[in-house]
């Protein structure tokens, strides 16, 4: 089967990813498929730095507002969607571009991981469940360190729904959840270019502090008052999104305006040392200067894939 060329365009945040998404796409006849995380939600625009029609320069952009702050977006459900965008630009003769820095996303979309999962077993999910309620959240946390001790370092103890999962999986497959991911992944039907500008590390603290700025200028107060605060209870997974989660802090009185702003841009670059270095495992990406960033990715997808 011939694979579909695509082009991945990732990194940290403010990194510049979207700038060398729609360059490309402008020179190679492509559109842009993003992988944020984030910017699937429709109105929260500011705070995720979602490009607008100015900056998308008409190039046509997917995956961005396909969900309501309320609903529960996964990973799976992305790499479903995102996978039928791909097959759609590709069918009317255009180059996916797939554009983002929330690497779980891209990774499994590009590995085209299976995410049908085993059947649950809700006898033992009731057990499980009277145990953290009896014995406490510790106790049913021990107990899938017993069984599958790397999961268990992924789970927080408190995370009791989760934990609770984790063990119903292994005990009903017989497998840790390691292995069944790794017998998830078929034969990926992309041929890919991974690429990724490499900033120094003060210069793109300089940029996320920038940004945090930019995006307080334009109204991020505002935005979360009007999209966020009457739904908070309803959005569990946005309110988390650093951005709205420090601004939720300054609207609860935990926080000053100027304190909840220093927070964004520490979470910011927290944030950013951990895509650096989710990115630093994947030796396929090649490592671009941002001086001429645009002109050396337009270089090597041409090499590759014309």
């Amino acid at each position: 089967m011939e694979k579909i060329p695509v082009a991945v365009v990732c990194g940290p945040t403010a990194g510049g990813k979207t700038a060398l998404g729609i360059a490309l796409a402008k020179e190679l006849g492509g559109e842009v498929v993003s992988a944020d995380s984030m910017q699937v939600y429709r109105r929260l625009d500011i705070g995720t730095a979602k490009p607008d029609a100015e900056e998308r320069q008409g190039v046509p952009h997917h995956m961005i507002d396909v969900a309501e702050p309320t609903e529960s977006y996964s990973v799976a459900r992305y790499c479903a969607e995102a996978a039928e965008v791909i097959r759609d630009i590709h069918a009317r003769g255009r180059l996916p571009i797939v554009v983002g820095g929330t690497g779980l996303y891209i990774d499994n979309l590009i590995a085209a991981t299976d995410f049908s999962s085993p059947e649950g077993d809700g006898e033992l999910r009731r057990e499980l469940s009277l145990i953290a309620e009896n014995e406490g959240s510790l106790t049913l946390h021990e107990r899938l360190r017993s069984l599958d001790p790397a999961e268990a370092e992924r789970i927080h103890p408190n995370n009791v729904k989760r934990v609770i999962r984790a063990i119903e999986l292994i005990q009903t497959t017989g497998q840790s959840r390691e292995e069944l991911n790794l017998r998830s992944r078929r034969v990926s039907p992309y041929s890919a270019i991974w690429l990724m500008t490499d900033w120094p590390r003060e210069e793109l603290y300089r940029r996320i502090d920038r940004r945090v700025e930019i995006m307080l200028e334009k109204g991020l107060e505002a935005e979360v008052r009007r999209e966020l605060l009457p739904i908070r209870d309803k959005a569990p997974t946005a309110i988390q999104a650093i951005g709205y989660k420090e601004m939720l802090e300054y609207f609860d009185g935990r926080a000053s305006l100027s304190e909840a702003e220093e927070n964004i841009k520490r979470a910011s670059r927290r944030y950013a040392k951990r895509q650096l270095t989710w990115f630093g495992h994947n030796r396929e990406i090649v490592h671009i200067s941002p001086g001429d960033a645009p002109g050396q990715a337009i270089k090597i997808i041409k090499e590759r894939h014309q």
